[in-house]
């Protein structure tokens, strides 16, 4: 693996967005930057001269601008440009081996562009072995924002996000907000009553997520910490909470299922009903 953010390019607001979070957050870790544009492979196995050479030309015309837009204002900034062949979302994957972090484009539900967009940054945050962000058009002022929120859960898988949400905290200097949104009991839902045992099994949250961060405070004792135990939705919770923050990163469980990649209904949703980059982190 090589220390420098990788970042899908196809020329989309949604990828320049992309790119515009990504150089900002490469320049933060003083690492390089890789810009990454993809050329699915043509249908037919012979391609006339002239369309093979107008693919070329459109492929380095999207890193080109890319490019000029990753510098902007980081004349510092190292950036490398790369054009692969092959499926969009598994050459991403594979690249993400190679990255500390990815980035890419994403849109939000409604549009059929965006469902096929969608699907390619969502495939590959379902299933790349590092953290990937994904970031929409209209996050692209983002970039800048130093506020950090994470959603988190109570088992012993959350170090991998705890220690990824800490570091980014300690990059920005703007705090870190951590929430674990917790529900009613199955059995206050069923009988449609208020079970009196919520307000113990939200002090046992608090508990739980005091245990969970006290070694990560201790090893970034510069970072401004809040947890949060809150009753309600974790979508609507993490979404609201995420309102002026430059990022929301969520947890993902590695596993494969038959149908392809897992999410997981709440990092799904978060994708598109946040305000903020999303940042979904493989846990063990």
């Amino acid at each position: 693996m090589t220390a420098q953010v990788l970042v899908g390019v196809d020329g989309s607001p949604e990828s320049l967005a992309a790119v515009e979070w990504a150089a900002h957050e490469a320049a933060l870790r003083h690492v390089p930057l890789c810009l990454l544009h993809v050329e699915e492979p043509m249908r037919t196995q012979r391609v006339h001269g002239q369309v093979a050479f107008a693919a070329a030309s459109r492929s380095r015309a999207v890193l080109r601008e890319a490019a000029d837009r990753a510098r902007r204002g980081r004349p510092q900034l190292r950036v490398t440009t790369r054009c692969d062949l092959g499926r969009v979302a598994e050459t991403l994957r594979g690249a993400a081996d190679e990255a500390d972090l990815v980035v890419v484009g994403s849109r939000a539900l409604g549009e059929i562009a965006g469902f096929l967009l969608g699907s390619v940054s969502q495939a590959v945050a379902g299933t790349a072995g590092r953290p990937v962000v994904l970031v929409r058009a209209d996050c692209a002022d983002t970039a800048a924002r130093t506020a950090v929120v994470a959603g988190l859960g109570l088992s012993d898988r959350g170090e991998a996000l705890l220690g990824f949400v800490f570091a980014e905290a300690d990059r920005r200097g703007g705090g870190l907000r951590v929430l674990h949104c917790w529900g009613p009991s199955a059995a206050s839902v069923s009988s449609g009553t208020a079970d009196p045992g919520d307000d113990e099994r939200g002090r046992r949250a608090v508990e739980r997520m005091t245990e969970l961060l006290r070694p990560w405070r201790r090893r970034y004792p510069g970072v401004r910490v809040i947890p949060e135990a809150v009753f309600g939705s974790p979508v609507a919770g993490l979404s609201q909470a995420a309102r002026g923050a430059g990022l929301l990163a969520v947890g993902r469980r590695r596993r494969r299922l038959p149908l392809g990649p897992h999410l997981g209904h709440v990092a799904h949703a978060v994708i598109n009903h946040s305000t903020a980059p999303v940042a979904v982190v493989p846990l063990a």
